[in-house]
C-alpha cells in the first residue's frame, strides 16, 4: 500500500469520533484485523479526548507506513496546549489531573507497539503511536 496521510483537526466531540473512525478506515485499508483496528480507534480516541480536554484544540494525522516486509500504522496527535509536567506521573495509570479514571495516556501506551511523547510546559505536547500489522 502506497503511503498516505490523512489529517484530522480536533476542537470539539465530533472531532474525536472522526478521528477514531479515520484510524479504524485506514486501518482496515491497510489489511490490519479487526481487532487491530479496534485498537488503534481506542488509542486513537482516548489520545484525542485528551487533544480536547487540556489543550482545547490540535490535530491528529494518520499515515501507513512500509518497512521492508512489515505494515504499521502511526498516529501522531499534536497540540499547543499547556504540556505535561511530569510524563512519568502522566503515564501512571489511575493518574489524572482533569478528575477521571486515569487510563487515557496508559491505556493508549499499552495497546499500541511503540508509543512517544515529546513535551513541553507551556508549548505543547506531540504523542507518536505505532501500531504494525500481525504484531
Amino acid at each position: 500500500m502506497a503511503e498516505t496521510e490523512i489529517l484530522v483537526p480536533i476542537d470539539s466531540e465530533v472531532d474525536i469520533i472522526s478521528a477514531r473512525r479515520h484510524g479504524r478506515d485506514l486501518a482496515r485499508s491497510a489489511g490490519f484485523s479487526l481487532g487491530d483496528q479496534t485498537v488503534i480507534a481506542t488509542a486513537v480516541s482516548e489520545i484525542a479526548r485528551n487533544i480536547l480536554m487540556y489543550a482545547k484544540r490540535g490535530e491528529v494525522r494518520f499515515r501507513v507506513v512500509n518497512d521492508g516486509d512489515r505494515c504499521g500504522l502511526i498516529v501522531v496527535a499534536a497540540d499547543r496546549g499547556p504540556g505535561i509536567a511530569d510524563v512519568d506521573l502522566a503515564l501512571q495509570e489511575g493518574h489524572s489531573t482533569a478528575g477521571g479514571l486515569g487510563l487515557g495516556l496508559p491505556g493508549a501506551r499499552r495497546l499500541m507497539d511503540d508509543f512517544e511523547i515529546v513535551t513541553a510546559v507551556g508549548e505543547g505536547t506531540a504523542i507518536t503511536m505505532r501500531k504494525w500489522r500481525g504484531k
